[in-house]
């Protein structure tokens, strides 16, 4: 069976200009590019020498001073990366002109208040907005889908993620002092990931907590339940703080149907940012047999690879290859939602013993 694993592409991409220069711009924006064969045109951010740096690594063949002087490329000549902490999107999204088509990294804001305003500003200026949620088009994820398409699986019936390693957290300075950190930061990608599968949810149950070897961050622990109705059951356990060794270290996500299993590791989770290999293997009965594990090589991982395919979603709908990208703002104003969701039963609790 020939299983898919790329994402579909745009026909004749745009040029790229990256606001933006920090590090996932260089661990991942900028590779996937590469990679993928996108034109980048151009890079602004406020530190101007960093934006230069990264220009010169990546061969960019300009650095823009200041945003005004890349605004006579939109829209239409270009599209926008943008990637800049969520508190900075509402006012860069200001600046840009009218229809233009611009890739949003996550999250779509702090908050579902900002997600709010990042939705409305992108309604009334007619921009054709999508969310960097990009796990939902990783390698494994495309072959996950393309199994299930064929009906490899039968229906698809449970979805979990379970995530027990050590996060070096440290890597990330910016998250110290926020008050939202594990669900808004990393979990977001498994909730927009089951959605991706399954659909909006009725109801979210969680819990997100601290630890105590990791006290100047918000939480690095949580467990989440998304509601749906029937025989649907989705699930996400994360720890962060498994400080002993890689030898019980997971990091995976399970897809079970009527008809067969997938398991697939996500090693770049584990022994991060250095990485493990990724592992991809599934099961389909075989009349009343079993089946055997059939374990399947998948060429790339979730960093970079995955970035490609929320680029070429923009892409697609900048061209009119498709009427809006899958990762619209209209669809990820939906992750925001439960994200917020999750943070609300988090701090309502549940139900007292009686």
């Amino acid at each position: 069976m020939i299983i898919q694993t790329a994402p579909d592409m745009p026909l004749r991409p745009l040029p790229i200009i990256v606001i933006g220069a920090g590090g996932i711009v260089n661990d991942a924006h900028l590779p996937a590019y590469a990679i993928a064969g996108f034109p980048v045109a151009g890079i602004y951010d406020i530190d101007t020498a960093k934006a230069r740096q990264t220009a010169e690594r990546f061969a960019i063949p300009r650095v823009f001073e200041s945003i005004e002087e890349l605004l006579p490329f939109l829209p239409g000549g270009a599209v926008i990366d943008l990637a800049v902490p969520g508190s900075a999107i509402a006012a860069i999204l200001r600046q840009l002109p009218a229809h233009t088509a611009v890739l949003i990294q996550k999250p779509m804001g702090n908050d579902y208040e900002e997600a709010q305003t990042i939705l409305a500003l992108c309604r009334e200026k007619q921009l054709t907005g999508a969310v960097n949620f990009q796990l939902r088009y990783a390698p494994w994820i495309n072959a996950a889908r393309h199994l299930i398409a064929q009906g490899a699986i039968g229906e698809l019936l449970d979805i979990e993620v379970n995530v027990n390693v050590y996060t070096p957290w440290h890597l990330w300075t910016f998250l110290y002092g926020l008050p939202r950190v594990e669900i808004l930061y990393h979990s977001i990608h498994y909730i927009d990931l089951i959605r991706s599968f399954f659909g909006n949810p009725g109801s979210v149950h969680a819990k997100t907590v601290k630890h105590p070897a990791m006290n100047d961050l918000a939480s690095v622990r949580t467990d989440i339940i998304m509601d749906y109705e029937g025989y649907r059951r989705a699930s996400i356990h994360t720890n962060h703080g498994h400080r002993f060794g890689l030898r019980r270290q997971q990091s995976y996500l399970w897809l079970e149907g009527t008809q067969g299993a997938i398991k697939i590791t996500m090693g770049v989770l584990m022994d991060y940012p250095k990485g493990t290999p990724d592992a991809f293997e599934y099961i389909s009965l075989e009349g009343d047999n079993a089946g055997q594990w059939q374990s399947i090589d998948i060429p790339g991982s979730w960093f970079p690879h995955a970035f490609i395919g929320s680029m070429a979603q923009l892409q697609r709908a900048a061209e009119g290859s498709i009427p809006a990208p899958n990762n619209s703002v209209e669809d990820s104003i939906h992750t925001m939602a439960c994200v917020e969701a999750a943070y609300r039963s988090s701090e309502k609790g549940g139900e007292k013993i009686l």
